[in-house]
């Protein structure tokens, strides 16, 4: 469970849509299987009256819950969207090395569409992830300042994006 103070924009309309990172909503699709629920967020879009659609760039992107865990081997979701790094499987399981960036590419780009199919002016992601960190992202072994893919997308087309 995420323990995190949330604050939703101030120009956030009842009856608009948002998406949200479908662990920050209790859903299982972290990549150990699991959730990072933020019962404060939930509570908050609620009260809000807006419409939630929750988002999980790398199960859209094709990879299975759970998976092994990935990260950019350098840089962040930026220099992956540019073509200036990769993603691969880290730690010490048989995949070790795969390349699965073309899953998180399809995923940022599938979350990109949902937002814009939508007209999704927010979308709240989980910190942290190399998806969707948006202050925070796992890179090269460690958490370092930055974006993830779908982050670093999502802003590409204009679309504001909340760290949670």
């Amino acid at each position: 469970m995420v323990d995190s103070q949330v604050e939703l924009p101030g120009d956030l309309r009842r009856g608009e849509t948002v998406l949200v990172s479908a662990c920050l909503m209790g859903e299982d699709t972290t990549w150990e299987g699991g959730n990072e629920l933020c019962q404060e967020l939930v509570d908050g879009l609620k009260k809000a009256g807006v419409v939630v659609v929750p988002v999980c760039p790398e199960v859209l992107g094709g990879l299975s819950i759970p998976r092994p865990p990935a990260e950019p081997i350098a840089g962040d979701g930026v220099d992956v969207l540019a073509g200036d790094s990769r993603i691969e499987v880290v730690g010490d399981g048989p995949e070790l090395g795969t390349d699965v960036t073309l899953e998180f590419m399809r995923g940022a780009e599938s979350t990109v569409a949902l937002a814009q199919e939508h007209g999704a002016r927010f979308v709240f992601l989980a910190e942290g992830s190399p998806s969707c960190g948006v202050e925070r992202t796992h890179s090269a072994g460690a958490l370092v300042p930055g974006q993830g893919l779908t982050t670093a997308a999502l802003r590409a087309a204009g679309i504001e994006v909340i760290g949670v």
